[in-house]
């Protein structure tokens, strides 16, 4: 190849390959909307997650494990949902895995088809997306791509991510943004919503990620509203507020609880016909997650209650 064509040849082909990267920023930049379907069927609408039976879950690295009552490997778990109360869809927390290599992974995935089940949100640990220093920030979106690869090999279409932070670390929105987004936009290659819980009262103030989610501007970052987790500081306006503000992020999942026991023992009850009012006139078409969480009560009676309450409130007949 003579010079002249030699440097034609690699011009040309950096402006192809600038042409690439620049698609490339913008397809990121600007991901496609999520395409999701969800039953109509109200039953077919229920889901339930691991949380309320921590206690009897055997892994490693679930501390809440009782010793006293009788155990269970994650992979009974989907099953378990399906016999007991007839559902087939489940959250399994990343805390309950008793393993992630590959073939503990296939039994689980083999586990869940043997079920007819389906994995409809994976639940993360919580992680430093706004931590001052940068090797911590980086830490956790590598964390939160582990799990949406695990996610990819599971069958589930989300992630729902944890937000924790350094002691005395106030929540920031712009290092947030700016960490979660490279989250957001690894979850949209690989087509898995990162889902934003209203948790924590400081770490996950609703209105704190709505902020997040809208400075972020990615679809696959999305809210997952808790309908009593904010009750937890006793404002029942400001927790209706906050429901509704997430549910206009919402997409996937909303967990669905009656009664809120805070750490000190306090008790609230959850306005359930006033939540699912919200959640009907934002257009959540998702899975609604029976996540009970009523202290040290027995979580298979508390489940049945709430999906008979839930059950109740998606036919209409709460409204009748």
């Amino acid at each position: 190849m003579k010079n002249s064509s030699r440097r034609d040849f690699f011009l040309r082909a950096s402006i192809f390959g600038l042409g690439l990267s620049a698609g490339l920023r913008n397809s990121l930049a600007s991901p496609k909307e999520p395409h999701l379907d969800f039953p109509t069927n109200p039953r077919a609408r229920l889901a339930v997650t691991s949380w309320p039976f921590r206690e009897f879950i055997d892994s490693p690295g679930n501390s809440d494990r009782n010793r006293a009552k009788p155990g269970m490997d994650l992979k009974d778990f989907p099953g378990m949902i399906a016999k007991r109360f007839g559902i087939q869809n489940v959250c399994l927390l990343a805390g309950h895995f008793h393993s992630t290599d590959p073939a503990y992974l296939e039994a689980l995935r083999q586990a869940l088809a043997q079920a007819g089940s389906h994995l409809v949100d994976l639940g993360l640990g919580g992680r430093n997306f706004w931590d001052p220093d940068k090797t911590q920030r980086q830490a956790a979106v590598e964390y939160g791509q582990h799990w949406i690869d695990r996610a990819v090999k599971l069958g589930s279409p989300s992630v729902r991510q944890h937000l924790d932070a350094p002691p005395g670390v106030k929540p920031d929105v712009e290092l947030a943004s700016q960490t979660l987004g490279r989250l957001a936009e690894y979850g949209a290659a690989k087509n898995i919503l990162v889902n934003l819980e209203n948790d924590d009262l400081i770490n996950e103030d609703p209105f704190f990620i709505v902020k997040v989610i809208e400075k972020v501007g990615n679809p696959y970052l999305r809210a997952l509203p808790d309908f009593g987790n904010t009750l937890a500081g006793g404002d029942a306006g400001y927790n209706e507020r906050g429901v509704a503000a997430m549910l206009k992020h919402a997409c996937g999942v909303c967990h669905i609880k009656d009664v809120v026991v805070t750490d000190d023992g306090k008790t609230y009850k959850v306005d359930l016909p006033k939540m699912f009012e919200l959640a009907q006139k934002s257009g959540f078409k998702g899975y609604y997650m029976m996540e009970w969480d009523g202290g040290p009560g027995d979580p298979y009676e508390g489940t049945e209650r709430l999906v008979a309450e839930t059950l109740k409130c998606i036919s209409g007949e709460a409204h009748s």
